[in-house]
């Protein structure tokens, strides 16, 4: 059961924003002095660091805060600060124990110098600081003194730690035993010998004696009320993890669980952790365990010593697993923790990106996938926190029953629920075939398989089946010709072994794959990693089959002293040859370039058989906006009819596009707010507002008001860069005639990638007047080939794991999936000549043009639009906090 959650980007910058003003020394030592309050155990050593504080039982802390700082004073990073849940108090032992990670600045061990290290800080919630602790010793006569920084919390701002002047040796924590303090085996929620806290030694205050049943260890709310005891108790072992980690086993109360278990009733199961003991029992063996009881990352558990287990030789009734729909949030699932279940719901899957470190698979509740709440809704309003809210109640985890991670360890055992026969895609519905129990774990709700799952039991163990939603091409769009945008994921043919100083991601074998960093090639590191990266992605363009594609993230060749198009060149050349034709070419690069560009570009190619470029390329060359991101290119383009005629009076703009990323950001307005906009904000504003007038320039240039912006624009739907284009006039296609989206992050669902058309609806009202952009559109479809794909299967990931995942196909070519429309109704096209002299009759006497499309031209059999999408910066926390980023399109 959770006893700490930490807190969210938003909510850190608000927790901080919002404490009081720094107490002047006294007023802190005062404040500490009035109450009763203090650490009494800082653990940093440990597979889970925590700080306690010692206070009456029954002392409320709910929303105090935990932290630590660095041996510099400042708090090293949001993670480091946690915020206490409502309804938290202490128990009967008099201490309770905050799960937050210490800062890594302390020399612990064998290796403990005496010198100083981290301070660990408790504030009450009237932002006043109860108690401030150096680890280890002084310097210079004093302890570390809080220091002002962005995660610093104000309280702490000036204050100087206490001294400690202990360390803890190797898997210890501190511990105040008296006035001193010493290091020894840790006792979260339980104060050692001579410092109990409110125990009068009444027999209340004693260890429970006989068998005491697991509803009553686990009880109904967040945390165990007898955290810290030594209880026995009986129970049906349900599931067991000998190897992968966990070293433990969940048991049941027998007979508990099926049809009729009553909503909110105490949970009947209860994890044992127990290395000593879990090699020596098997599923359904009916045991008697007696061990202490605390809180492991949210999760009620038992510690077992060697001698601490028994088999009971009496028969036990079986236990059944709950066979119901799994429900949303904490409070329902608190009374399911550690039981054996069986969802009789199918689930959505939410993310896959974990699956191929850790084996997890996010799984939703309800209806479809999370939703990015700043794709629905505007940033920070009340609506897109209540999204957040709920997607955070829908979240489950399908985990391997292990802790293991594949990028590191168990690189030769196949990684589970990935094969190539049975894909697991976002957005695919996950069915339960056998039980799994719930347990809880760096704070998410986890269904585990009974026994570690690899790719090598899974027909016995898997307890999964997901449904198969991959398509071989895109949904037909219609039209006479078609646009699309595609992310080419630095596809550069200047590989890292052709450089010096690249640094590589390495296979399992030491095989250099793709470029870390130490050079300017960001793609594959050599020729072999190269032709598995052309492969998806020439795959991928040919199956998309539009007429002109915008692409982002294609080598910028200048940058290497070559031809600037080269490595665009070099694309086009295995398009045709895979085609068997020469069905592709591209847009050369303008005669007037910007002095600096970035070593990836934005580009188009096209199909001359059914476009020709009209007048030259174009490329925005404005340093102000476009410092930090790929100036957009332009190009005009008009449709060839069936014999080949260009038909110029179809003109159409197109302008690729790449703008800045939510990754980082510098100067007013581009840090990250918190609002779910992510860094550099405030440059996308400036750059979609220098591109509409661009487009108006180029609109003007081609004498035509049909303009299409295409690419990565690094920013959900309803974010404020988008404003900027529908308020000068522009629709996003997807977004109003599809219910898909192109990106998946942080397990949440939306479009970073869009394509707008111009609606000059006011202009266009009226018989017979010029259809616009949009109404130029026939259909609509992105086609979801990328994000909602595992990250295995990308070439940048050959030979990670012994499974062999690649593929020579379109599926996760890239990261980003492509969005495609159709334009020019088909109809318009030709016809008989009574027809042409009808429409051309009509134009001449409404006095309006005969541009081909209505005004509603390929409206109808549209999809909702409103069906949007996300992927938060930050994936929420626990064994994810702080792995490698995603792709930096983001």
């Amino acid at each position: 059961m959770k006893v700490t959650t930490t807190l969210s980007s938003a909510a850190a910058l608000s927790l901080v924003a919002g404490l009081a003003l720094p107490l002047a020394p006294a007023a802190a030592a005062d404040a500490a002095a009035d109450s009763d309050i203090r650490i009494s155990e800082i653990a940093y050593t440990l597979a889970t660091d925590f700080i306690e504080v010692a206070a009456d039982p029954g002392t409320d802390i709910s929303g105090w805060t935990f932290g630590s700082v660095t041996r510099g004073g400042s708090v090293q990073a949001q993670e480091n600060t946690v915020t206490v849940p409502e309804d938290t108090t202490v128990g009967d032992s008099g201490a309770v124990a905050i799960d937050v990670p210490i800062t890594n600045s302390v020399k612990a061990g064998s290796a403990a110098d005496g010198e100083y290290g981290s301070s660990a800080f408790v504030i009450d919630d009237d932002g006043e600081l109860v108690d401030f602790q150096q680890i280890s010793g002084v310097v210079d006569g004093k302890g570390v003194t809080g220091t002002k920084n962005t995660f610093t919390p104000a309280p702490v701002i000036g204050q100087e730690a206490e001294p400690t002047g202990a360390t803890a040796a190797g898997g210890q924590s501190i511990q105040l035993t008296g006035e001193v303090w010493k290091s020894a085996a840790p006792t979260p929620n339980a104060l050692p010998d001579g410092n109990d806290n409110g125990d009068d030694g009444d027999d209340d205050g004693e260890t429970p004696q006989g068998v005491t049943p697991i509803a009553d260890i686990q009880g109904t709310g967040d945390a165990s009320p007898i955290q810290g005891k030594t209880v026995t108790t009986r129970g049906v072992v349900t599931a067991a993890y000998p190897e992968g980690g966990l070293n433990g086993y969940y048991i049941q109360t027998p007979g508990t669980g099926g049809a009729d278990r009553a909503d909110g009733a105490a949970s009947d199961g209860i994890f044992v952790y127990s290395p000593d003991t879990v090699a020596d029992i098997s599923i359904d063996d009916h045991v008697e365990v007696t061990g202490t009881v605390s809180e492991h990352y949210g999760q009620t558990q038992i510690s077992v010593s060697a001698s601490g287990l028994k088999t009971v030789d009496e028969p036990a009734e079986a236990v059944k697993p709950v066979e119901d729909a799994f429900p949303a949030g904490d409070e329902k699932r608190e009374s399911l923790e550690g039981m054996l279940l069986q969802p009789s719901e199918s689930l959505t899957v939410a993310d896959n990106y974990n699956t191929n470190t850790y084996g997890e698979v996010v799984l939703a509740t309800g209806e479809g996938t999370l939703d990015q709440p700043t794709d629905v809704h505007r940033p920070g309003t009340p609506e897109a926190k209540a999204l957040e809210a709920e997607n955070l109640d829908r979240e489950v985890v399908l985990d391997d029953g292990a802790t293991v991670n594949f990028l590191k360890a168990d690189k030769d055992i196949p990684l589970p629920y990935l094969s190539k026969e049975d894909p697991v895609r976002v957005g695919a519905q996950a069915n339960f075939t056998s039980p799994v129990v719930l347990g809880f774990d760096h704070e998410k709700w986890r269904f585990q398989p009974t026994t570690r799952l690899t790719g090598d039991n899974a027909e016995a163990v898997q307890p999964t089946t997901f449904t198969d939603t991959r398509t071989e091409a895109p949904e037909s769009v219609g039209g006479q010709v078609s646009l699309a945008s595609f992310n080419v994921l630095n596809y550069f043919t200047t590989t890292g072994d052709q450089l010096s100083g690249c640094q590589y991601y390495d296979d399992r074998e030491g095989n250099h794959i793709t470029v870390r960093g130490g050079c300017d090639a960001r793609g594959a590191a050599n020729a072999e990693s190269l032709k598995r990266q052309e492969t998806k992605i020439v795959t991928a363009i040919n199956k998309l089959d539009a007429s002109v594609v915008s692409l982002m993230e294609i080598e910028n060749s200048a940058a290497f002293g070559k031809d600037r198009d080269d490595a665009l060149a070099t694309l086009v050349k295995r398009l045709n040859e895979a085609a068997g034709t020469e069905k592709w070419d591209f847009v050369d690069s303008p005669s007037a370039v910007p002095s600096d560009e970035d070593v990836i570009r934005t580009a188009l190619i096209y199909q001359p058989a059914e476009v020709a470029p009209q007048n030259d390329s174009t490329i925005l060359d404005d340093q102000d906006a476009f410092s930090n991101a790929r100036e957009p290119l332009s190009q005009a383009f008009a449709p060839k009819d069936g014999t080949g005629e260009i038909e110029k009076d179809k003109t159409f703009v197109t302008i690729s596009n790449h703008f800045k990323s939510k990754g980082s950001g510098s100067g007013p307005g581009n840090e990250d707010s918190g609002d779910g906009q992510g860094a550099s904000n405030a440059d996308r504003v400036k750059q979609a507002e220098a591109l509409v007038g661009f487009a108006g320039d180029q609109q003007e240039a081609a004498n035509s008001d049909l303009v299409y912006l295409l690419g990565d624009f690094n920013s959900y739907t309803q974010e404020d860069p988008m404003q900027v284009f529908y308020e000068a006039g522009y629709k996003d296609i997807a977004a109003e005639k599809t219910d898909e989206s192109t990106y998946v992050f942080g397990s949440r669902t939306g479009s970073l990638d869009h394509v707008l058309a111009l609606d000059a609806s006011d202009e266009a009202d009226g018989a017979g007047a010029d259809a616009t952009a949009f109404d130029s559109v026939t259909g609509a479809d992105v086609w979801n080939i990328n994000s909602v794909e595992s990250l295995a299967l990308e070439y940048s990931r050959f030979n990670y794991n012994v499974s062999d995942l690649f593929a020579p196909d379109q599926f996760r070519a890239s990261d980003h999936d492509p969005v495609v429309v159709g334009l020019f109704d088909s109809s318009d096209e030709g016809g008989d000549d009574d027809a042409g002299a009808d429409a051309a009759e009509n134009a001449d006497t409404d006095g309006s043009s005969d541009h081909p499309g209505g005004k509603n031209a390929g409206k109808n059999g549209g999809k909702n639009g409103n069906h949007w999408g996300s992927r938060d910066g930050d994936h929420p926390g626990g064994k994810n906090a702080g792995k490698n980023g995603r792709h930096n399109g983001w």
